[in-house]
């Protein structure tokens, strides 16, 4: 909004130019929704607080720390990341972009299917929201719906292609396909996310880390000069995507303001859904899906931690880990909740370094 804005009285004052960088707009939507957090954080906490007296009903099967502890706290937190992102994105990003409407699309739709199953939890008073059938099936009929949009915003040559870390030219079209391998990606990312957030602040910053990575990776793909001295596709548009992935960090930043331990929101489904599946629909945008399992391979560990959790016990009768989610695994071993908070930190911190050496090492 304020890019149009500036632009209407550009020749008249000449400094309202800075108003047309991306990068600046980029610092500006990490502020903003940042501040946003704070200033309308506590009043968004107390009314959740006010509608759920009892506070997010807690696993019965989990950790017996988190029923002493956690209980009471209030869910629904994505709330607050949602509103902080759109504010600032409504601010900052140049509205006449697509992506930019896809994302937000995304991140409304997401934290919409999330929201109901929070508000089924809290209506029932139970750890189950809605069924996981009906879930996933309002999760693949909008992922299949944002794929289409995505692919039919982007370049023929390349809306059914998927680029290789590490190689210089390989680059695979997957045709009517891809539609299959982009709807897993939306999906999976949304519930990679909700499955790591599981401890005060454990999914918040990796979400961050993640975004501030793709701040970069849509800048560069954005960019002619850069994409081409990197490699990697150059995505006419995708640029603007920094200033979205911007008002995801303030956001996060903000949230975990309130979300540092001890925990006086939770983010629930409607925050973790809605933050996943924006980053897949990011990735698939500027063409680095790939990369975003590898600098989100924080998320990919604790999915896998569940698949093999389950298929092995029912094959064998027996668990391999004590108790799945990975984060909750180190739990029954007796960590401390802040050790694996900030060691799962560090495994995301050097992972996103790695993601983002590839697109040097081609």
């Amino acid at each position: 909004m304020i890019k149009l804005l500036a632009f209407e009285y550009q020749s008249f004052f000449s400094f309202l130019n800075i108003f047309s960088y991306i990068t600046f707009r980029s610092g500006a939507a990490v502020l903003t929704s940042l501040f946003f957090s704070l200033i309308f954080g506590n009043y968004i906490i107390n009314k959740l607080s006010y509608i759920q007296p009892s506070g997010q009903p807690i696993r019965e099967d989990g950790p017996e720390s988190h029923i002493i502890a956690k209980k009471g706290t209030p869910t629904m937190g994505g709330l607050l990341i949602i509103l902080s992102v759109l504010v600032s994105t409504f601010l900052w990003a140049d509205l006449k972009n697509n992506f930019i409407w896809i994302s937000i699309f995304t991140i409304l739709i997401f934290g919409t299917i999330g929201f109901a199953d929070d508000y089924k939890k809290i209506k029932s008073n139970s750890s189950s929201g809605i069924s996981s059938k009906i879930r996933m099936i309002f999760q693949i009929i909008f992922g299949l719906l944002i794929t289409y949009l995505i692919i039919t915003n982007l370049d023929p040559k390349i809306s059914n292609a998927m680029t290789f870390p590490f190689f210089k030219n390989l680059i695979i079209d997957f045709g009517i396909f891809y539609f299959l391998i982009s709807i897993f990606i939306i999906i999976g990312s949304a519930n990679a996310v909700n499955l790591t957030d599981g401890l005060d602040g454990l999914a918040i910053v990796p979400v961050m880390i993640v975004a501030m990575s793709f701040a970069l990776i849509t800048y560069v793909s954005g960019n002619i000069v850069f994409s081409k001295y990197l490699l990697i596709p150059y995505i006419s548009g995708t640029g603007e995507l920094s200033v979205f992935c911007g008002s995801l960090i303030g956001a996060a930043l903000g949230f975990l303001w309130f979300n540092a331990p001890p925990a006086k929101v939770f983010m629930g489904d409607t925050g973790s859904l809605a933050l996943g599946g924006s980053l897949g629909s990011i990735s698939i945008m500027c063409k680095n899906e790939i990369l975003l399992a590898i600098i989100g391979g924080l998320f990919v560990l604790e999915t896998l931690s569940v698949m093999i959790q389950v298929v092995i016990f029912k094959m064998t009768g027996k668990r391999v880990f004590l108790m799945a989610p990975l984060h909750h695994h180190f739990e029954k071993k007796g960590w401390p909740e802040s050790t694996i908070v900030i060691r799962f930190w560090i495994i995301t911190i050097v992972l996103a370094l790695i993601g983002l050496a590839t697109l040097r090492i081609r």
